[in-house]
C-alpha cells in the first residue's frame, strides 16, 4: 500500500533501516520521520516492531550512545543529558542506566576542562563578580550543577 508521500511498506522499510543504520536512533526519531512519510498508523507500528525486532533500534543502546558521545565530545553535564534525553521520550529508568556509566573522573574532568577554558578566555574581566557570574552561567548552560561548580570553582581559587 503507498501512503500519502509515494512509499511504499517495503521502501519505508529500506529507508528506515539505512536511517537507523547510519547512527543510533530512538523510537521517537523513527516516530517523526515515518510521520513526515504520511505512513498509516498500521504501517507505522508494523514498521517499528520489525526494527526493533531486528535490532536496527534500541532506546536503551540509543541512551547509551548518546551519553557516551556528549559526555566524551561536547562534555555536557548531567542536567543537559537528562533534559534532552526526556526531549527524546526516553524512560527515566533508561535515562538513569545511561547516566550512571559515566565515569566520575570522566565527568568531573571535562567540569575542570571547561572551567579552566572558560576562565581563561574571561581572563580579560577585571571584575571578579561578573566574571564568576559569566563563569557559572556559562557551566550551567553545559549542564552541571550548582554544587558541582562550586566544588571546581573552590579548588580553582586555591590553586
Amino acid at each position: 500500500m503507498k501512503a500519502a508521500s509515494g512509499l511504499t511498506f517495503e521502501e519505508a522499510k529500506m529507508k528506515l533501516e539505512a536511517f537507523c543504520a547510519y547512527q543510533d536512533r530512538c523510537t521517537f526519531e523513527v516516530e517523526n520521520k515515518m510521520k513526515t512519510w504520511e505512513l498509516d498508523e498500521k504501517d507505522r507500528s508494523a514498521l517499528l516492531l520489525y526494527l526493533v525486532e531486528s535490532r536496527f533500534l534500541s532506546d536503551e543502546r540509543f541512551a547509551e550512545s548518546f551519553v557516551s558521545g556528549k559526555v566524551n565530545i561536547k562534555r555536557w553535564g548531567r542536567n543537559k543529558l537528562i533534559a534532552e534525553l526526556r526531549r527524546k521520550r526516553i524512560t527515566e529508568s533508561l535515562i538513569s542506566k545511561a547516566i550512571s556509566e559515566v565515569q566520575d573522573d570522566v565527568y568531573f574532568g571535562n567540569l575542570k576542562h571547561l572551567y579552566d577554558l572558560k576562565s581563561q578566555s574571561l581572563s580579560n574581566e577585571r571584575d571578579e563578580y561578573k566574571r564568576k557570574v559569566k563563569l557559572y552561567r556559562y557551566l550551567q548552560s553545559k549542564g552541571y550543577t550548582l554544587d558541582e561548580i562550586q566544588d571546581v570553582y573552590s579548588s580553582g581559587k586555591r590553586t
